[in-house]
């Protein structure tokens, strides 16, 4: 805790102070953007199944990722907190600057937040077969969606290097691809089968360069680990 602080919780003073579980897909956007940034951090980190008596003063809600700012005020969400990264240290290019060009990007997030994430959990917590292949076919159903939001943004930036913005990973992986990281337990759990088929090609390029990029590999799991720390949600 900050000698100089009259709240009792840790923190850096004068600094960001980052408030995570390192394996919880959603923190993993925060720490990613940090990453991506280049931007010095305290790290905290949250046992959630065992939560600091503390950490209510940080985030009522009790959820990480949060961030408490130099200034003292806190953000938590973490979608708020990687725009927030994003818009403070423009330098990074985590985001576009032509405000078209964000609403396409903030678009394919929304895929994955609308489609791809509900269906995940919803197959893990799905107790019979038929609404365990229901849940799998909505994530293919987003999978492709997103695969065409893919190759219309090549075609928009003229570049098809594999990264949404072609050669330099934005919010788009950033905010993400810790979802398609936790799908390993739906293929293990459930049998989800991804096709190598022409719909799926770019989403499968897309997954193929983010995967050797160290904004991904430094927080990424192993896929029994995902598989074991997602058996909760088994039916």
């Amino acid at each position: 805790m900050s000698s100089s602080s009259t709240t009792e919780y840790p923190y850096e003073e004068g600094s960001y102070t980052l408030y995570v579980t390192k394996y919880c897909p959603f923190a993993q956007r925060a720490l990613r953007a940090f990453y991506a940034a280049k931007v010095p951090y305290k790290l905290v980190e949250i046992d959630l199944d065992n939560k600091p008596t503390w950490y209510h003063l940080v985030n009522p809600q009790l959820k990480v990722p949060a961030l408490r700012l130099p200034s003292g005020e806190i953000l938590i969400e973490s979608l708020v907190i990687s725009e927030y990264v994003a818009d403070q240290f423009p330098e990074a290019r985590l985001l576009p600057t032509d405000a078209l060009e964000r609403a396409q990007l903030r678009l394919f997030v929304e895929i994955f937040s609308s489609k791809i994430v509900p269906n995940l959990y919803g197959a893990l917590r799905a107790a019979s077969v038929e609404e365990q292949e229901t849940k799998k076919e909505g994530i293919l159903a987003g999978i492709r969606d997103a695969s065409r939001q893919l190759e219309n943004q090549w075609k928009r930036v003229n570049n098809n290097e594999g990264l949404w913005l072609g050669d330099r990973v934005s919010l788009a992986e950033i905010n993400t691809v810790s979802f398609v990281n936790q799908l390993a337990a739906v293929e293990i759990h459930r049998g989800l089968v991804v096709p190598q088929s022409q719909e799926y090609a770019a989403f499968n390029k897309w997954v193929e360069a983010y995967s050797a990029r160290p904004e991904y590999t430094e927080y990424s799991l192993a896929d029994d680990v995902i598989a074991e720390k997602l058996r909760k949600f088994l039916a």
